[in-house]
Protein backbone atom coordinates (compact mmCIF):
# COMPACT_ATOMS: atom_id res chain seq x y z
CA UNK A 1 0.00 0.00 0.00
CA UNK A 2 1.30 3.03 -0.81
CA UNK A 3 2.20 6.17 1.59
CA UNK A 4 -0.83 8.29 0.73
CA UNK A 5 -2.96 5.69 0.75
CA UNK A 6 -2.61 4.48 3.89
CA UNK A 7 -2.18 8.05 5.35
CA UNK A 8 -6.15 8.03 4.14
CA UNK A 9 -6.88 4.67 5.26
CA UNK A 10 -5.15 5.70 8.93
CA UNK A 11 -7.25 8.70 9.18
CA UNK A 12 -10.30 7.08 8.04
CA UNK A 13 -10.64 5.14 11.01
CA UNK A 14 -9.53 7.89 13.43
CA UNK A 15 -12.44 10.09 12.24
CA UNK A 16 -14.50 6.79 12.72
CA UNK A 17 -13.35 6.56 16.79
CA UNK A 18 -13.72 10.36 16.69
CA UNK A 19 -17.74 10.30 15.08
CA UNK A 20 -16.75 12.65 12.75
CA UNK A 21 -19.15 11.70 10.06
CA UNK A 22 -18.30 14.27 7.33
CA UNK A 23 -14.59 13.47 7.81
CA UNK A 24 -15.19 10.01 7.41
CA UNK A 25 -17.87 10.04 4.72
CA UNK A 26 -15.57 11.61 2.46
CA UNK A 27 -12.30 9.36 3.52
CA UNK A 28 -14.83 6.67 2.29
CA UNK A 29 -15.80 7.86 -0.92
CA UNK A 30 -12.38 8.59 -1.68
CA UNK A 31 -10.88 5.37 -0.94
CA UNK A 32 -14.04 3.62 -2.60
CA UNK A 33 -12.94 5.93 -5.95
CA UNK A 34 -8.98 4.54 -5.16
CA UNK A 35 -9.59 1.08 -5.15
CA UNK A 36 -12.37 1.46 -8.61
CA UNK A 37 -9.31 2.74 -10.17
CA UNK A 38 -7.28 0.35 -9.22
CA UNK A 39 -9.67 -2.91 -10.00
CA UNK A 40 -10.54 -0.86 -13.47
CA UNK A 41 -8.87 -1.89 -16.74
CA UNK A 42 -8.10 -5.55 -17.53
CA UNK A 43 -5.99 -6.30 -14.40
CA UNK A 44 -5.86 -4.78 -10.72
CA UNK A 45 -2.89 -3.22 -9.93
CA UNK A 46 -1.72 -0.93 -7.00
CA UNK A 47 -1.55 2.54 -7.92
CA UNK A 48 1.07 4.93 -6.99
CA UNK A 49 1.05 7.68 -4.73
CA UNK A 50 1.02 9.80 -7.92
CA UNK A 51 -1.84 8.28 -9.34
CA UNK A 52 -3.93 8.82 -5.91
CA UNK A 53 -3.13 11.80 -5.95
CA UNK A 54 -4.89 12.42 -9.48
CA UNK A 55 -8.18 10.35 -7.90
CA UNK A 56 -8.06 12.55 -5.15
CA UNK A 57 -7.69 15.30 -7.04
CA UNK A 58 -10.42 14.47 -9.34
CA UNK A 59 -12.66 13.86 -6.20
CA UNK A 60 -12.40 17.47 -5.39
CA UNK A 61 -12.86 18.57 -8.37
CA UNK A 62 -16.24 16.52 -8.38
CA UNK A 63 -16.66 18.79 -5.31
CA UNK A 64 -16.24 22.27 -6.13
CA UNK A 65 -18.31 21.64 -9.63
CA UNK A 66 -20.80 20.33 -7.13
CA UNK A 67 -21.28 23.09 -5.07
CA UNK A 68 -21.22 25.37 -7.74
CA UNK A 69 -24.02 23.39 -8.86
CA UNK A 70 -25.99 23.76 -5.72
CA UNK A 71 -24.95 27.46 -5.08
CA UNK A 72 -27.19 27.85 -8.50
CA UNK A 73 -30.03 26.02 -7.62
CA UNK A 74 -29.96 27.59 -4.24
CA UNK A 75 -29.34 24.39 -2.18
CA UNK A 76 -27.30 26.46 0.22
CA UNK A 77 -26.94 23.43 3.24
CA UNK A 78 -25.77 21.32 0.29
CA UNK A 79 -23.27 23.31 -0.91
CA UNK A 80 -21.82 23.83 2.14
CA UNK A 81 -21.50 20.29 2.23
CA UNK A 82 -20.09 19.66 -1.03
CA UNK A 83 -17.24 22.74 0.29
CA UNK A 84 -16.60 21.33 3.81
CA UNK A 85 -15.67 17.94 1.78
CA UNK A 86 -13.65 19.19 -0.78
CA UNK A 87 -11.45 21.17 1.94
CA UNK A 88 -11.04 18.12 3.82
CA UNK A 89 -9.38 16.43 0.20
CA UNK A 90 -7.66 19.68 -0.08
CA UNK A 91 -5.63 18.56 2.90
CA UNK A 92 -4.24 15.48 1.03
CA UNK A 93 -3.71 17.52 -1.93
CA UNK A 94 -0.09 19.58 -2.71
CA UNK A 95 -0.75 23.51 -2.16
CA UNK A 96 -2.04 24.92 -5.00
CA UNK A 97 0.08 27.99 -6.62
CA UNK A 98 -0.75 31.55 -5.67
CA UNK A 99 -2.52 33.74 -8.78
CA UNK A 100 0.65 35.68 -8.28
CA UNK A 101 3.05 32.82 -8.53
CA UNK A 102 0.81 30.89 -12.12
CA UNK A 103 0.93 34.74 -13.34
CA UNK A 104 4.39 34.30 -13.59
CA UNK A 105 5.00 31.26 -14.71
CA UNK A 106 2.43 31.93 -18.02
CA UNK A 107 4.08 34.58 -18.45
CA UNK A 108 7.25 32.82 -18.85
CA UNK A 109 5.86 30.14 -21.19
CA UNK A 110 4.14 32.88 -23.72
CA UNK A 111 7.93 34.52 -23.96
CA UNK A 112 9.36 31.17 -24.74
CA UNK A 113 6.47 30.56 -27.02
CA UNK A 114 7.23 33.66 -28.95
CA UNK A 115 10.53 33.32 -29.03
CA UNK A 116 10.18 30.10 -30.57
CA UNK A 117 8.05 32.13 -33.33
CA UNK A 118 4.44 31.30 -31.60
CA UNK A 119 2.23 34.54 -31.98
CA UNK A 120 -1.45 35.61 -31.00
CA UNK A 121 -4.36 33.28 -29.76
CA UNK A 122 -3.14 30.39 -32.05
CA UNK A 123 -0.08 30.20 -29.54
CA UNK A 124 -2.31 28.61 -27.14
CA UNK A 125 -1.83 25.07 -27.73
CA UNK A 126 2.21 25.66 -27.30
CA UNK A 127 1.99 27.82 -24.25
CA UNK A 128 0.09 25.23 -22.90
CA UNK A 129 2.87 22.35 -23.47
CA UNK A 130 5.16 24.67 -21.73
CA UNK A 131 2.86 25.65 -18.86
CA UNK A 132 1.62 22.44 -17.88
CA UNK A 133 4.21 20.35 -17.06
CA UNK A 134 5.38 23.41 -14.54
CA UNK A 135 1.96 23.43 -12.64
CA UNK A 136 0.32 19.76 -12.41
CA UNK A 137 -1.08 18.71 -9.52
CA UNK A 138 -0.67 22.34 -8.54
CA UNK A 139 -3.40 24.11 -10.57
CA UNK A 140 -6.41 23.39 -11.70
CA UNK A 141 -6.57 23.77 -16.13
CA UNK A 142 -9.39 26.14 -16.19
CA UNK A 143 -7.57 28.40 -13.96
CA UNK A 144 -4.27 28.01 -16.18
CA UNK A 145 -6.06 28.05 -19.88
CA UNK A 146 -7.96 31.65 -18.96
CA UNK A 147 -4.62 32.97 -17.64
CA UNK A 148 -2.99 32.40 -20.64
CA UNK A 149 -5.45 33.20 -23.09
CA UNK A 150 -5.58 36.75 -21.16
CA UNK A 151 -1.87 36.69 -21.72
CA UNK A 152 -2.11 35.91 -25.15
CA UNK A 153 -4.59 38.42 -26.04
CA UNK A 154 -3.35 41.19 -24.01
Amino acid sequence: MTKLKSKLQEDLNAAIKERDELRSSTLRLTLAAIQKEEVAGTEKRELSDDEVQKVIAKEAKKRREAAEAFTQGGRAESAEREKAEGEVLAEYLPKQLSDDELQQIVAQAVEEAKAAGAEGPRAMGQVMKIVNPKVAGLAEGGRVAALVKKQLAG
